[in-house]
């Protein structure tokens, strides 16, 4: 099917261009979100007509969206999660829960507009893109703890495993303390 898109959609194209996608594609998200005209005279006219208006709002919610995205670049957000010793969580994180600690911290996110590379299933610091226009991007960091002590370890740069392994080395150390002085105690008392 062929379609006018009336803005940018990535790894489609740019606002005014006419493009081929599948019936589907056009049918279930273009046509109903607004991004998309079917490609027929009548709304090529139209089009034609309401192209000036339409770049001109696109210029304003892009920069609107700027504005929001200087500000929210960079901010980190903490997602309390229940998670293994070894820092697997139960369950993962999702866009829902990233745009609930974004409003959270008193941005307006939507869920559609939080993109996850890969499902986030361990404890740690994760950035994430928020794409706020289709020309506008974001990058927050998900601070995925246990407890809020947790997360404020992660901020500081220590992740889960070292925390672990430094807990481990001390209670082995403790052991080994706690024997040398029993077998110090054991000589004496064999004098």
């Amino acid at each position: 099917m062929q379609v006018i898109l009336l803005q940018r959609v990535a790894k489609l194209g740019q606002m005014g261009e006419v493009v081929n996608v599948k019936d589907g594609y056009a049918r279930n998200y273009l046509l109903p979100q607004g991004k998309a005209l079917r490609a027929n005279a009548g709304n090529i006219k139209s089009f034609e007509a309401k192209k000036a208006q339409l770049e001109a709002q696109n210029l304003e919610t892009k920069k609107e969206a700027a504005v929001v995205a200087e500000k929210l670049d960079g901010q980190a957000f903490v997602v309390i999660r229940s998670a293994s010793d070894s820092g697997a969580l139960y369950g993962s994180v999702t866009t829902r829960d990233a745009a609930d600690a974004a409003t959270a911290g008193g941005f307006t996110v939507a869920r559609a507009q939080v993109v996850l590379d890969r499902p986030i299933k361990d404890l740690g610091l994760h950035t994430v893109s928020v794409v706020l226009h289709p020309e506008v991007t974001a990058k927050i960091t998900l601070n995925v703890a246990r407890s809020v002590e947790e997360a404020e370890l992660q901020a500081s740069g220590k992740s889960i495993q070292e925390l672990a392994a430094e807990a481990e080395a001390a209670a082995e150390f403790e052991i080994a303390e706690l024997f040398d002085e029993m077998g110090a105690a054991q000589d004496g008392e064999d004098l």
